[in-house]
């Protein structure tokens, strides 16, 4: 019987083999006439672009009034030439090569009003800093040396011609 299955096993693969390959001789004319009728179908109509509005310009031109969009020539003046300016005559101290969110408190030294302030530049050196000097590159004189921090007074630009003081902090362990 081992015998009989060792010749029948061959025999039912070949007969379904040839059983396969005979469903694929019909062919694929009936494939091509489907897209060859597709092919010749009208396609559903584009519509249409929308109408794209233009809008007029306008040129202000009242010659008695200023232009509401800028500010005025007084306001310019009076404030370029009231508020805080930067001494640009004394010479820079070596903090102020440095933005001031690179530099790093990393602890102070001495006590009271002799109270200095150890501050890391990006190079790793230490400065020792106290009040009244500068740090940063936007002209940030300190105002204060506490335990934990160093307080400042930097010099901003207002968008005017002048100058505006704003408040900043070193605090010991930021970064």
């Amino acid at each position: 019987m081992t015998r009989n299955h060792a010749i029948l096993r061959p025999l039912v693969v070949a007969v379904f083999g040839v059983l396969v390959l005979g469903g694929c001789t019909k062919g694929t004319s009936d494939l091509r006439e489907w897209v060859d009728a597709e092919k010749h179908k009208k396609g559903e109509p584009i519509p249409a672009l929308p109408v794209i509005r233009t809008f007029e310009t306008f040129a202000y031109q009242d010659q008695g009034a200023r232009d509401p969009f800028s500010p005025s020539t007084a306001e310019m003046d009076t404030t370029a030439s009231n508020g805080p300016r930067p001494d640009e005559n004394r010479p820079k101290e070596p903090l102020e090569m440095f933005t001031l969110d690179s530099l790093k408190m990393v602890g102070t030294v001495g006590a009271g009003a002799s109270l200095q302030a150890l501050v890391k530049d990006p190079g790793g050196v230490i400065h020792r800093v106290h009040r009244n000097e500068y740090m940063g590159q936007a002209y940030g004189r300190i105002t204060a040396v506490g335990e934990d921090r160093v307080d400042l007074v930097e010099l901003v630009p207002n968008g005017s011609g002048g100058w505006m003081e704003r408040p900043a902090s070193i605090a010991v362990g930021e970064k």
